[in-house]
């Protein structure tokens, strides 16, 4: 990559794929699961601190993947579309061996026993990444996993919209979005959250987020801006970026700053709008308005 001044491409150093997937202990086999010095120093992070704790049912359409990679497992979001699919981020799917265990209907992800609570296996074959993702550039950030079965929403499982199909779309600079998940609750924390967290922040101009990354930020990329150190974190990857105001998915968590969660970097997702055709090819989910 080339980025526009010194300061940035000091800073752009630390910046790559799969930081933001917060590799966990394998318990049941009694081996600690490392993450790799590379993925450490120069992944971008998904990421949520200084954030608020949701209640039951908040978020209904709020996932959590269990993803079963070389060496051990880790731990990303996603967003429920339709009784069929959840869409992700590429990069945590990418590297799956056996599949993903899809958490539905959860608030305390350790609480198996928890009311409304679903845990779905789904095989790798049964995920979809998107066929031009780079993890070089973090282009392309988007991917979608198909359930076995079809699921019966409740009060605990429930899609979120899309934004309808349309020639030109709200950029949604001004607009306040809502981002959620199991994600570190701060830079010092040693793992995901128990607990479902989420965040409501600015959305940013992307000319005003590109200059942060020295040219990594897109078109097909969205951000907000992380004020106070309120921001997504590590584990919050391939979650849900939603309007507060329309209450559609406008984002898939995809990038921070390896710097920490905490310092001030915008937030980046994928914007969803850039890849609703996508979607529709894939899953056959879409948004008419009608």
């Amino acid at each position: 990559m080339k980025f526009a001044c010194a300061t940035v491409l000091l800073l752009a150093a630390v910046i790559g794929a799969h930081a933001d997937v917060d590799w966990q202990s394998v318990k049941s086999m009694d081996i600690e699961v490392p993450v790799p010095i590379m993925h450490r120093a120069v992944a971008p992070g998904g990421r949520i601190t200084k954030g608020q704790t949701a209640g039951r049912n908040q978020f209904p359409y709020q996932a959590g993947l269990m993803l079963y990679v070389a060496g051990g497992a880790a731990w990303c979001g996603g967003s429920v579309i339709s009784d069929r699919w959840v869409l992700t981020a590429a990069h945590c799917t990418d590297s799956l061996t056996t599949g993903v265990d899809v958490y539905l209907g959860a608030w305390d992800r350790t609480n198996k026993n928890e009311e409304g609570q679903q845990i779905i296996f789904v095989e790798t074959k049964n995920v979809i990444v998107h066929e031009d993702w780079k993890s070089e550039t973090i282009e392309n950030d988007i991917s979608l996993i198909k359930l076995p079965v079809s699921i019966d929403f409740n009060e605990n499982i429930q899609p979120i919209k899309l934004p309808v199909k349309s020639n030109t779309y709200n950029t949604y600079a001004g607009q306040q979005g809502i981002s959620s998940g199991w994600g570190k609750t701060s830079d010092s924390a040693t793992g995901a959250t128990d607990i479902l967290q989420y965040i409501e922040s600015p959305i940013m101009n992307n000319s005003g987020c590109s200059p942060w990354f020295g040219g990594v930020v897109r078109d097909t990329n969205i951000c907000i801006k992380t004020t106070g150190g309120i921001s997504t974190c590590n584990g919050d990857s391939g979650g849900p970026l939603v309007s507060a105001e329309s209450g559609v998915l406008i984002g898939a968590t995809s990038f921070g700053i390896a710097l920490g969660c905490q310092v001030g970097w915008p937030g980046v997702f994928t914007r969803i709008t850039s890849y609703l055709d996508w979607i529709e090819v894939n899953s056959g989910v879409v948004n008419k308005g009608y």
